[in-house]
């Protein structure tokens, strides 16, 4: 008659203590890197559309500063005293500011948003230039206008 010593039966029993194969393992990694191959695009795009969406509210929140701003004063801030005009005094007399709760924000990508005045496409011109920072582009890259 045979005695099972519990070290035997472990050995030979259950697949769960043994632990997974390396060819399990290489096989849920793969599995792993494509589903992370095709959710990591879809994620950046949403986190480009979220920043287009951010600079469009800003450029309509400065521009209500700004319109604010002229029925102050009576124009809007030159360009060279620019949007900070909106935030501290350029020393009028009729200003009535500050006009933004907190400082001139930057565009979602980190830089100051472009503003003239007299602007080409109206009483001013208010636009960030998208994420590669350079005029004209699409998608992402575009510009985000006060005009349009």
């Amino acid at each position: 008659m045979r005695t099972h010593h519990p070290q035997e039966r472990r050995r030979s029993g259950s697949r769960s203590a043994a632990g997974f194969t390396l060819i399990e393992l290489l096989i849920v990694m793969v599995i792993l890197g494509l589903l992370a191959a095709l959710v990591a695009p879809k994620m950046f795009q949403k986190v480009g559309s979220s920043k287009i969406k951010a600079a469009k509210a800003q450029v309509a929140l400065l521009g209500t500063a700004l319109d604010t701003f002229r029925l102050d004063v009576g124009r809007y801030p030159t360009s060279d005293e620019g949007l900070d005009a909106l935030q501290t005094n350029p020393g009028l007399d009729t200003w009535d500011g500050p006009y933004l709760p907190k400082a001139v924000p930057k565009d979602p990508w980190g830089r100051d948003y472009v503003y003239r005045c007299p602007g080409e496409h109206g009483d001013y011109d208010l636009y960030s230039l998208g994420a590669d920072g350079q005029e004209g582009g699409e998608g992402e890259n575009a510009d985000i206008v006060s005009w349009e």
